[in-house]
């Protein structure tokens, strides 16, 4: 009956395919509930002169507008600095920063409302790029660093020194169901919200302190999100404190949610970067020094930028030993709104610098980059990270060759290179990236969970913890470690929505450690009822006359069924043990809790442990480019992950191959457009262009890679959310390599996403493409 390692379908699969599935937004309407929406800034940075609110309040159907003074709390707030306001009343930050919260009896009412404010505002200069922040010195928190060994030694060293800068883009998150919340007043001053967060406890926290609360007035519940990826891990606030507002001003339930326009605009995305790096390295290829400075565009505040920066400098050596290594990094102050969480979480920006840097290398020396790949690798004698930590049990370098023998990755290359030198039409190109993702949260104190689990006289169990299911299955995952628990069928548990009442302080989901965190509280609960239940069984099943005395480490839970090993034919049923221990007053009932062993990192000496352990993998991507267009088409993509002991398989390939394709999306076609007012133009489906079904080439294979050595964590797993997605770089390197056939050994200085301009135009450099009339 043991569902670990077994293919179960998602806990709400049935519900997502029907409609069953709910979320917030179909929640039914309560009596007298108010619908809620806001003004915001009309200029991307402005001086507030004046407000007059008196002809909007008069508009029928309007409840009540709200301003910065009806806040009975602290306006501020913030995850890591309290810089963020909640309702600007002084100075605006970023085009439709909000101003003014408005309730409506019906949606009309607000849209009349906003047009009859009168908002009189001073435009001010704005600051809308990286370079004009640096010019500016306009920066968010402190510098920091990450070094090891003698650069100038390493550079002295070197065959060759090269210097430049490099451009990663931003992304849109992209999730379904936009930023939405409900609010709903309770006696006293109680308030009750229904958010589709992955932080709750954020959620409970910041309304409290903002409206004047205590953490234990306000309850959290988060049933399911219709996606989130980083996106819901802070910026849930800003909804949730509308609908709080409102909610408590009027003593009426209020909701309120952004439509996908609205919702692209004014949420942050995941940060670009430029970083400006200087590499040396001998002629066979071994990066002997490196030094990057990375300045990530945080928009107006802080949010979670300074840990994503972090994560950025922790992941620039990505799968690779460097000697002699500096890194820095600076958040710059743009009058955006926050960029914030993203899948990978500065991660992918660190390994695309340096999987970059390893294109041209190749390039320059003439050499397939997968030999200059193997040459810096992490392995015997090379093996420890630039912030002290050890990299163990390295598979690395047996994962990449058994890739390349399944990808048949050397005669591809060969077919394409002789490819190229015929082709007068396209280009061809193929890289091999790998992958090693740190997994904890690089913050201490968030590396916690708790669960709560509770069996019932029938035999069934309820699992609470501080996770969010927002489509990645954690929730799943959750039934079938609870199920093995006690050897039971996985249908005879359920996972209840989360909610800041039953589970108190708990972790965002994120980090790719949902499962690692509530996975392992929920086993300690299960542990602490289990043992209890084990020594009750051990006083039924003994039988003195046959000499078996009670012995509760003797008892097995196995098939629903409980019996001593001593007397294996003398069985009771987990049902029947469960109402005999409930009658004899024996706690059914038992909270969890966990805290990841053996990680700490100082960040004033840029040294520790910051990660449990690494997940791995790597991926061979095929491309092909029209030279006279730029048009890239994905031809073929292996990927060959690491994930320890799969709990569930069909949903770890399903988060690989999404995690993937999401990768592939940033590489090379999703591209943030915006004009000179600092106003988003890509702001919905028509004009962001995420992957779609033809962008998938139909050669996608997917495997894992079997890694025995692997032994802890809950049941042997390892997180899969993350680390995939950074094998989306694969197709940026492969359109590099691609551009290199005509470009030869100056490089393919082409910066990321590889749209289909940027190709062009690097291809235009060459006089290979031509625009025809």
């Amino acid at each position: 009956m043991a569902s670990n390692g077994v293919y179960i379908p998602h806990e709400s699969a049935k519900g997502h395919v029907t409609g069953q599935a709910h979320y917030i937004d179909d929640l039914p309407r309560l009596h007298a509930e108010l619908y809620v929406g806001y003004l915001g800034s009309p200029v991307a940075h402005g001086k507030i002169l004046s407000i007059n609110l008196d002809k909007a309040k008069k508009i029928p159907g309007v409840v009540g507008i709200y301003t910065h003074k009806d806040i009975q709390g602290e306006n501020l707030f913030g995850p890591i600095i309290k810089d963020e306001k909640f309702l600007a009343y002084d100075v605006t930050h970023f085009l439709s920063e909000p101003i003014c919260v408005i309730a409506g009896e019906y949606p009309e009412a607000i849209e009349k409302a906003k047009a009859a404010i009168e908002l009189e505002i001073e435009e001010l200069e704005p600051i809308l790029s990286i370079d004009k922040a640096i010019e500016k010195q306009k920066f968010i928190g402190k510098k920091i660093k990450i070094e090891r060994g003698d650069t100038s030694a390493g550079f002295a060293a070197s065959d060759h020194i090269l210097e430049g800068s490099f451009i990663t883009g931003g992304q849109e998150q992209f999730y379904l169901e936009s930023q939405i919340a409900f609010a709903i007043p309770q006696e006293e001053n109680d308030l009750l919200i229904y958010s589709s967060t992955q932080n709750p406890t954020e959620i409970q926290k910041v309304v409290a302190e903002v409206l004047g609360l205590g953490h234990h007035e306000v309850v959290c519940i988060c049933k399911r999100m219709g996606g989130a990826f980083g996106g819901k891990e802070t910026q849930g606030v800003h909804v949730a404190l509308m609908a709080a507002l409102v909610a408590q001003k009027t003593r009426r339930p209020a909701r309120c949610g952004y439509d996908k326009d609205t919702d692209m605009k004014v949420t942050g995305k995941r940060h670009p970067y430029k970083s400006f790096y200087k590499m040396g390295y001998s002629q066979d290829g071994e990066i002997l020094a490196l030094e990057i400075d990375y300045y990530s565009d945080g928009g107006c505040t802080a949010d979670l930028s300074p840990s994503v920066l972090s994560r950025t400098l922790m992941h620039t050596d990505n799968a690779y030993f460097l000697p002699n290594i500096r890194t820095t990094g600076q958040i710059c102050y743009t009058n955006f709104p926050s960029n914030t969480a993203f899948r990978g979480f500065g991660g992918p920006q660190g390994v695309a610098a340096i999987e970059n840097l390893i294109e041209e290398i190749a390039i320059r020396l003439g050499k397939d980059s997968l030999e200059i790949r193997k040459k810096n690798l992490y392995g015997p004698g090379r093996e420890t990270t630039p912030y002290g930590q050890i990299v163990r049990n390295n598979i690395l370098p047996n994962l990449i060759e058994r890739l390349v023998t399944e990808s048949d990755y050397h005669a591809r290359l060969a077919e394409i290179q002789e490819y190229n030198r015929s082709s007068k039409l396209n280009l061809k190109g193929i890289a091999l990236t790998p992958v090693k993702f740190g997994i904890s949260f690089t913050t201490k104190f968030l590396n916690q969970g708790n669960a709560l689990v509770n069996i019932y006289t029938d035999g069934t169990v309820q699992v609470s913890s501080g996770g969010t299911e927002m489509g990645q299955g954690l929730y799943t995952k959750l039934r079938q470690i609870v199920a093995d628990q006690f050897a039971i069928p996985v249908e005879d548990v359920k996972v209840m929505a989360t909610s800041t009442e039953k589970n108190n302080n708990a972790s965002p989901t994120a980090a790719s450690a949902g499962t690692d965190l509530n996975g392992n509280a929920a086993v300690n609960a299960c542990e602490k009822i289990r043992e209890r239940l084990a020594g009750f069984a051990a006083t039924l099943l003994a039988d003195q006359a046959a000499g078996i005395s009670p012995e509760a480490a003797e008892v097995c839970f196995d098939d629903a069924q409980v019996f001593d090993r001593r007397l294996p034919d003398k069985k009771i049923s987990f049902k029947e043990l469960v109402i005999k221990a409930y009658k004899e007053r024996i706690s059914l009932g038992e909270r969890g809790f966990y805290a990841t062993p053996g990680i700490d990192f100082n960040n004033d000496t840029g040294k520790g442990n910051p990660f449990y352990y690494f997940t791995n993998g790597a991926a061979v991507t095929e491309v092909l480019i029209d030279r006279f267009t730029g048009e890239l088409k994905l031809e073929k993509i292996d990927v060959l992950m690491d994930i320890g002991n799969s709990i569930n398989p069909g949903i770890d390939h399903g988060q690989i191959t999404g995690g993937v394709v999401q990768g592939l999306g940033w590489a090379t076609n999703e591209a943030l457009t915006y004009n000179e007012k600092g106003e988003l133009l890509s702001h919905s489906p028509t004009t962001y262009k995420i992957p779609g079904i033809k962008d998938i080439p139909l050669h996608f294979n997917v495997n894992f890679f079997d890694n025995p050595e692997h032994q802890i964590n809950v049941l042997r797993s390892k997180a899969v959310a993350e680390p995939p997605l950074m094998l989306g770089i694969s197709a940026f390197c492969a359109v590099k390599n691609a551009l290199s056939s005509v470009l030869g050994t100056s490089g393919a200085n082409i910066n990321l996403p590889a749209t289909g301009e940027e190709i062009l135009m690097a291809l235009q450099k060459t006089g290979v493409a031509k625009m025809q009339s």
